[in-house]
């Protein structure tokens, strides 16, 4: 029989809440859900109040779609209580925005780090934390039971949930940590307590909420005072501001730093990067080992921050070789770099999905992998525009022209004012389009592709680029490149 992930008395306990139920009402709970859409039966219902809607509105919904209870605060618990089981929990002070079920879900969260054995990291990074993460859930399942953030759950409420959500036998714990402003990062790290944590690179991502790129190094520090004592700091030593975040890692618990990167005095050090169209073959020293592995994503920023697993394997003392083995296996999630073929009349076409979201290092390094794509055709970027930039937005837009140039891109559409900028610094061969929004840039781009073409499409989140990955699926039909690059790669 499973184990149940909570019971209702010890959820309420550690919640500092009440029940609410009839003594026959079922006592375990098996998962946390904030939404109805994806509820499972069994699942404890958070009535967390966002931006749009207060989750006590969705609590009968929730119960009737067969919630084990649901958390709500106490001064809504006497209208809801003939809907079924509730936890009802006091109103706090003015932390989680004077939300009362939200602070309850971080009361849940701390008592669930305190009862588990799991070795715990954490990821945060302008770049690459998801991928990281990704890499290491990947990675460590294999060495043991694994629990990770889902997506990119790294918020004020994000990690809590998947705090929350972590099975008490867990093995590993891997949680991302992303901010948009100083302070953030330093509540959620101090919540998961890792006795690892890595700072993947610093670039000029929400630079618009810094005064400079050392405030985001300082943004990003944070996450080093949450270390367990003893623990390891795990930073980029190829990025400039290796020495303060070195720093932050020094004033705080941690008993060790470790460095990674091409430089000469990184402790995990890449001698040699093979890169090919569907993987990266990698040569690593690492503290006196030697390894070498292949790396199933393509990517030379992936191979980089894959360093950054290998770090943090040999931190845990896990299996080295086994780790270098499953990162054979590793695959881009879902538009952060999957793969797609597409039928294009006689031919394929292989569409390139990057479109979850967008800054000037992510677009750059997306440009680089594009460049490295075996095509008999064009290599075509479609390219929505970067937010949070700030005053500086319209010059780093600008600036991507050069790498445009650099890695040979045939031909850039472009969405978005902000895109506008990059458009008309290209030379005009490259121009194939630009148009106010990612909506009014479908049909052109649909109607350019042509067998052998490689199209990459990439974006920040506001601009829904996704829907031109849709669009190119519905109308050429694709194939994920889960199953492409095994075949390859066999």
């Amino acid at each position: 029989m499973t184990e149940p992930l909570w019971t209702l008395i010890d959820a309420a306990a550690a919640m500092g809440g009440r029940v609410v139920a009839d003594a026959d009402a079922p006592q375990n709970l098996s998962g946390i859900s904030i939404d109805t859409r994806t509820l499972k039966v069994g699942d404890l219902f958070f009535a967390i109040r966002g931006e749009a809607r207060d989750g006590h509105d969705f609590v009968r919904d929730a119960l009737a779609r067969g919630a084990g209870a649901a958390v709500v605060a106490e001064e809504r618990a006497a209208d809801l209580a003939e809907a079924g089981p509730l936890i009802a929990v006091p109103s706090r002070d003015e932390a989680s925005d004077g939300d009362a079920v939200l602070a309850a879900m971080r009361g849940l969260a701390v008592a669930s780090r305190a009862r588990t054995a799991a070795r715990v990291l954490a990821v945060t990074g302008s770049v690459g934390k998801t991928g990281t993460k990704e890499a290491l859930r990947h990675v460590l399942a294999a060495q043991g039971a694994t629990h990770a953030s889902v997506a990119s759950y790294n918020n004020h409420w994000g990690v809590p949930l998947t705090l929350s959500r972590m099975p008490a036998s867990s093995e590993f714990g891997v949680f991302e940590i992303g901010m948009n402003h100083a302070g953030e990062i330093a509540p959620l790290t101090r919540l998961v307590r890792p006795e690892i944590a890595i700072v993947t690179t610093v670039e000029p991502v929400h630079i618009e909420h810094f005064r400079s790129l050392s405030g985001i190094a300082d943004a990003k520090g944070e996450i080093f005072s949450g270390l367990e004592p003893g623990g390891v700091a795990i930073i980029n030593r190829d990025n400039p501001n290796f020495e303060r975040l070195k720093a932050h890692a020094l004033a705080s618990r941690a008993g060790r730093v470790v460095s990674f990167g091409e430089h000469r005095e990184a402790d995990v050090r890449a001698e040699r990067i093979v890169m090919r169209p569907d993987l990266s073959i990698v040569d690593v020293r690492a503290m006196g080992v030697t390894v070498t592995y292949q790396l199933g994503t393509p990517g030379r920023h992936t191979a980089l921050n894959s360093l950054a697993v290998i770090a943090a394997v040999q931190a845990l003392g896990a299996d080295l070789a086994l780790a270098a083995l499953s990162l054979a296996q590793l695959r881009p999630p879902a538009g952060r770099g999957a793969r797609h073929l597409l039928q294009v009349g006689d031919g394929e076409a292989l569409l390139v999905d990057e479109s979850y979201n967008a800054n000037p290092a992510s677009v750059r390094a997306a440009l680089s992998t594009l460049a490295g794509v075996e095509s008999a055709g064009r290599r075509i970027a479609v390219l929505g525009d970067m937010m949070e930039l700030g005053t500086e937005a319209p010059r780093l837009h600008r600036e991507l022209a050069q790498a445009v140039e650099e890695h040979g891109i045939d031909l850039v559409f472009t969405a978005g004012p902000l895109m506008q900028e990059l458009f008309e610094a290209l030379p005009t061969a490259r121009r194939a389009g630009a148009r106010a929004s990612s909506a009014e840039l479908v049909d052109p781009v649909v109607a350019a592709l042509r067998p052998g073409d490689a199209v990459m499409v990439k974006g920040s989140n506001s601009t829904r680029m996704g829907r031109i990955v849709e669009a190119l699926k519905a109308r050429y039909g694709g194939a994920a490149d889960q199953d492409l690059a095994v075949g390859r790669s066999g």
